[in-house]
């Protein structure tokens, strides 16, 4: 392995994005006292809102506002894994809303795969939308015990997923001491920068407006308060701001930012390739405790990230927050103990950022029809199709559109605050350590982890 930059650089996406797909800015020098739809966040949940509203309702006068620059938040520096995944079990939503529920949510997952990619054509996003599945390798006995009762478990609520013995799994990535590995079928990888500024072109050609370096202090109600303290009323107000969230006044415990790293290796030859495999442009992890992704880019690199940087108190974001050597160092070392044909390859990214987690890990979309303000979020880093999903509904629920989107469980839930500081900075960062050691333990005894059922308890069982 070769040690990759001395400190964090910005995203890989943010430095290999087709400049093909950015449009002019709109000013924020002259924005409108009104709007029928003001929307805050111009990351992929604001976007897919605006874009669906405008399809909908092309007369719709919508406003996206954004703090820093489009895709600046979890949407332009993420793994790029368009998938099916979900953070709550299918079970946890049958307990609550019975199987029938669970079962449509499960199928409006694997529609939304498709329709990224349906968007991405039509529209021209350019975001190298590659529909070759998830690969989830199986390395130690307690990891292939956990892998076969996983496959097992997905076939009885029919989700695509299946077990491949080791020799199979080692066909599609040339990993090293394997026990084998899942695969499914719906999830497709892209360069989530491209798609994100591909979007907001998209919204601006159907005539809505996307205002960058806008921050806003205060918004719902019908009144969106920017940080300058200009004002501007709304027919109506989306929130989709993520890990930005407790920003907000009256937003401080909805979600906590946790910090997801990456890091991505130099272009890789043809031949290399031919030794890694992924020949399907799978998007690939392990079924360890600590969460790991990674996949083949569109220029022929491994992008490659995980969990494991601290959760700040008072769920603070600063930029120095993006870059921990400590973490980008493990990574490494974990790509290459994973994949042993990249022993050696340069590593020339290496960044960061936060994500948005709900108390019970419970994504959601919420509508107040009296003070008609929308909001979705809390993805727990499985948002870059989710939030395709969540801006179809919110568009309904704007519109006032009945739908079944509209009936989806996960469209009215509430979840729990998170507890007053110090409380949550010793959960969230002994909820890290606990998956560090779980995988330890595993690796040490070859037996699941007894570790693993207190970190269920502190996450809620997910």
């Amino acid at each position: 392995m070769s040690a990759g930059p001395a400190t964090g650089t910005p995203p890989l996406w943010w430095d290999t994005r087709a400049a093909d797909a950015v449009l002019p800015p709109d000013s924020g020098a002259d924005l409108p006292l009104r709007a029928d739809v003001v929307v805050v966040g111009g990351g992929f949940t604001g976007l897919w809102t605006a874009y669906y509203l405008l399809c909908a309702e092309p007369s719709l006068d919508v406003l996206v506002l954004e703090a820093r620059h489009v895709g600046f938040g979890a949407s332009g520096r993420n793994g790029g894994w368009v998938s099916a995944l979900w953070p709550v079990a299918p079970d946890a939503i049958a307990a609550r809303h019975g199987r029938a529920a669970a079962l449509a949510h499960l199928a409006a997952l694997r529609d939304t795969v498709d329709e990224v990619g349906r968007v991405d054509a039509a529209e021209d996003l350019g975001s190298g939308f590659t529909k070759g599945g998830t690969l989830v390798v199986a390395r130690t006995p307690a990891q292939e015990e956990r892998a076969r009762a996983e496959a097992e478990h997905g076939a009885s609520w029919g989700d695509g997923t299946v077990w491949l013995g080791p020799e199979e799994a080692r066909e599609r990535l040339a990993t090293g001491p394997v026990r084998g590995a899942t695969a499914n079928p719906h999830c497709a990888r892209v360069q989530p920068r491209d798609l994100v500024d591909g979007l907001a072109a998209a919204v601006r050609r159907r005539g809505g407006r996307v205002v960058e370096d806008t921050p806003v202090g205060r918004a719902g109600d019908g009144v969106v308060v920017l940080a300058d303290g200009r004002r501007l009323s709304a027919g109506a107000v989306v929130l989709a701001t993520e890990g930005w969230t407790p920003r907000l006044p009256g937003h401080e415990r909805a979600v906590v930012p946790v910090y997801s790293l990456m890091v991505a290796t130099d272009v890789l030859p043809e031949e290399q390739w031919e030794r890694i495999g992924l020949a399907r442009r799978e998007v690939f992890a392990d079924h360890g405790h600590l969460v790991i992704y990674g996949q083949r880019t569109v220029d022929d690199r491994i992008a490659f990230g995980g969990r494991g940087a601290p959760y700040h108190l008072g769920s603070t974001i600063r930029p120095e927050f993006d870059h921990e050597e400590r973490v980008f160092a493990s990574l490494r070392r974990t790509l290459t103990a994973l994949v042993p044909a990249l022993e050696g390859v340069s590593f020339t990214h290496a960044w960061g950022g936060p994500l948005g987690i709900a108390r019970d890990w419970h994504p959601t979309v919420t509508w107040d029809p009296t003070t008609r303000t929308g909001r979705a979020g809390g993805y727990v880093g499985d948002g870059v199709a989710a939030t395709n999903l969540a801006g179809r509904t919110l568009a309904d629920l704007v519109l006032g559109r009945s739908s079944d989107l509209v009936g989806l469980p996960w469209v009215g839930h509430r979840s729990p605050s998170w507890e007053p500081e110090p409380l949550r900075w010793l959960g969230v960062n002994a909820g890290l350590r606990l998956a560090h050691a779980a995988d330890a333990e595993e690796a040490r005894t070859g037996r699941p982890s007894r570790l693993a059922g207190l970190l269920g308890r502190l996450t809620g069982g997910h």
